[in-house]
């Protein structure tokens, strides 16, 4: 199955590099692993898409609810690190 979602440009340039081989998604939609995340350029100070598209094939799925670890407040203060393991 193919999921499209729209990315920030920073982001998107990093998966470009090979910087970036992890997403962060609120759950508000159905994935498994062997679909396609079709990621969509898309620019939030103009509101438009750019544009360029990449297609990344969905290799790992961990879906986790934040407040299980840590309060709401913890989460709004510190945010989360996404940690790409080697």
């Amino acid at each position: 199955m193919e999921i499209k979602k729209k990315t920030w440009p920073d982001l998107f340039q990093r998966i470009v590099e090979g910087k970036k081989t992890t997403d962060l998604r609120l759950a508000d939609f159905d994935i498994a692993e062997g679909d396609t995340l079709v990621l969509e350029e898309y620019d939030p100070k103009t509101k438009k898409y750019t544009g360029r598209v990449l297609k990344k094939k969905v290799k790992n799925l961990n879906k986790v609810k934040l407040t299980d670890y840590h309060s709401a407040k913890e989460i709004e203060k510190n945010g989360h690190w996404v940690i790409e393991l080697e």
